[in-house]
């Protein structure tokens, strides 16, 4: 089967407000449809507010460029052609896995690394996970070529919900960080929902001095607003804000009420000091497949307590 594609919009533009707020946003919001996007990833500057003007045309090397084992690779390589020839066709992770054998490259949990250069960014894609078996392949379908076409460092952590409490995908962002973390010296975290593929191969999943968004023309969504379905930050970046809110539960981008999602943001810069990474506990259940590290975790809200809110 599939999915139609959204068409190709303008912008959806972020208003001002402050960094904190918009990455609230974006950990609430979730959706239960496959979203096709072409954005290339937007630095905001310090307002988070931009205009066309901000997004440059950008050349990109020639096809007769030449690698060095011993210097950075660039953001602009001749192997990113461009538009990606989406198949949302329903796939098992098994015939994905056959797939990607065929390269010895691809190390246990998903890690690759260029050989031809020294990756610019080291990226931990932290994907939430609950029951969306069928999505999970697609993604890799399309995800692992691109971001070895980018020449970028690379590992997939699918941070998955069990028990019975209502999602909370802010959390489970927290989770899937620190226990990236443990694995390697990451400099960039993609956190990355599993029904969003991009089209578009000059999208590059590295970070930058803000935060990006890499998912900005979607209008599946009833938003003006949106910073949502794939974002990136460093890591600095995620440890100075401490990490995402664990006090929301339950929330999806299919029947959020902005308003009143509003309404919660507004007392925000007093909670970033009270949850967040710093109250955060857990206990994981980890497990290796060929292409991704998986950490099931079961959350409650008795794991992020709070003083005071």
């Amino acid at each position: 089967m599939r999915w139609p594609r959204g068409p190709r919009g303008a912008w959806r533009l972020l208003p001002r407000r402050s960094l904190l707020a918009a990455l609230f946003l974006f950990s609430l919001s979730s959706s239960f449809l496959y979203f096709v996007y072409v954005a290339p990833g937007i630095d905001y500057p310090l307002d988070l507010s931009h205009n066309d003007t901000f997004l440059q045309a950008t050349t990109f090397l020639p096809e007769d460029f030449t690698y060095f084992p011993n210097t950075t690779c660039p953001e602009r390589l001749p192997s990113m052609k461009g538009p990606i020839d989406v198949n949302m066709s329903e796939i098992t992770m098994e015939d994905i896995h056959q797939f990607f054998s065929k390269d010895p490259s691809i190390k246990l949990g998903g890690h690759w690394k260029p050989s031809d250069c020294l990756p610019r960014w080291k990226v931990a894609i932290l994907i939430p996970f609950r029951n969306r078996y069928e999505h999970l392949p697609v993604l890799f379908r399309h995800l692992i070529p691109m971001l070895q076409r980018q020449r970028l460092q690379f590992a997939f952590y699918v941070v998955e919900q069990a028990g019975n409490q209502p999602f909370n995908r802010a959390m489970l962002f927290n989770v899937g960080f620190r226990e990236a973390m443990k694995d390697l010296d990451w400099d960039c975290l993609i956190f990355h929902d599993v029904d969003h593929i991009p089209e578009n191969d000059r999208n590059y999943y590295g970070c930058g001095q803000m935060p990006r968004h890499f998912a900005a023309k979607l209008d599946k969504l009833p938003y003006n607003e949106f910073f949502g379905g794939v974002s990136g930050l460093t890591v600095k970046q995620f440890q100075k804000i401490n990490g995402f809110p664990n006090a929301f539960w339950g929330w999806g981008g299919e029947d959020d009420d902005l308003w009143n999602r509003y309404a919660l943001l507004r007392k925000s810069k007093e909670r970033q000091a009270l949850d967040g990474l710093n109250n955060l506990n857990y206990f994981p259940n980890v497990t290796y497949d060929a292409l991704y590290k998986n950490i099931t975790v079961n959350l409650t809200p008795e794991l992020a307590l709070v003083t005071e809110y």
